[in-house]
């Protein structure tokens, strides 16, 4: 089996001229490769590829390449704002009407009476019972909202427990409600449960790549999310198959998943944030169209449009 092995930055350097990228000024192309991560940047490549995956289009600088690189870091914090504000709601959603119909203690909202009696669902309903009681058992006294509770009342109330749930589990958590509890939450988003419950999957996986700082622009989930009325209107194209080509399993399935989840004020201000950063890119990559960009990243070059509809 092959290894990589470790190179420098003059190596590095070496590596890019080699596969064609222009680097006028090496002694800055290393400062930022050195603070960055070759791996991480040299991510980015396939923007600028031919079909020989190895070489650069003729002409590309090592300013466009990091000028990508830059551009998904910032998406990536808008986006990932964005999700936070989604998980902040749904877990204040959950929370409530879980504690409302069923109590506020742990014993009580914990009991598995109150989850879906589906007998194909059992184990993943004792498997995601069992991962938040472990929350409790573990971050329970290592937050203050949670020691507060513990300490005073000896229980931690579920407005209070979700604050230490991942998104991830939140997610799963909806998958076992009872199906009138999930059709409660779901109409309040103005959907169904099926695509909520997918909603709620492409958005954990999202946030969690933003979390951790993964390359998000041409990022693609298994999932994908139904067809809804946006994908129409804006008329997006259709691939060989006859599916819709954009705003499926991509960043701008999440863009359309925010558009039925954030409040107006909310989704107008993400669609000016990542315009403006797509804008900036603009003025900085002369190589690639623009139109080209927006489709890797999985937008429809009249994306913008979504935000008046």
């Amino acid at each position: 089996m092959k290894s990589k092995i470790f190179k420098n930055l003059d190596e590095q350097i070496d590596i890019l001229k080699s596969r064609g990228l222009i680097i006028s000024d090496e002694d800055n192309a290393k400062q930022i490769l050195f603070r960055e991560n070759y791996f991480f940047i040299n991510g980015y490549r396939h923007m600028f590829t031919t079909t020989d995956k190895d070489k650069f289009i003729s002409g590309t600088t090592f300013e466009e390449l990091y000028a990508t690189f830059v551009f998904d870091r910032r998406i990536r914090n808008i986006v990932f704002k964005y999700i936070l504000i989604i998980e902040n709601n749904i877990k204040s959603i959950m929370s409530y009407q879980l504690s409302r119909k069923y109590g506020f203690k742990d014993k009580d909202y914990l009991n598995p009476d109150n989850f879906t009696q589906d007998s194909a669902k059992s184990r993943q309903v004792f498997d995601i019972l069992n991962k938040m009681k472990r929350q409790i058992r573990v971050n329970g006294r290592q937050h203050s909202a949670t020691l507060h509770y513990l300490s005073n009342y000896g229980y931690i109330p579920m407005w209070i427990l979700v604050k230490v749930l991942s998104f991830g589990i939140i997610s799963e958590l909806f998958c076992i409600l009872k199906y009138e509890d999930q059709n409660e939450i779901a109409k309040l988003y103005n959907t169904d449960v099926e695509t909520l419950s997918i909603y709620l999957s492409l958005l954990a996986n999202f946030r969690n790549l933003c979390a951790h700082e993964d390359i998000l622009y041409d990022h693609r989930t298994n999932r994908e999310i139904p067809n809804n009325e946006y994908h129409s209107i804006l008329n997006i194209s259709k691939n060989d198959e006859g599916e819709y080509a954009y705003g499926k399993n991509d960043l701008y399935a999440i863009i359309l998943i925010m558009k039925k989840m954030l409040s107006d004020g909310e989704f107008r201000d993400i669609i000016f944030e990542i315009g403006y950063e797509i804008d900036i890119l603009d003025s900085k990559v002369d190589i690639v169209p623009l139109n080209s960009i927006l489709n890797k990243i999985g937008f429809p070059n009249n994306w913008r449009e979504i935000v008046d509809l």
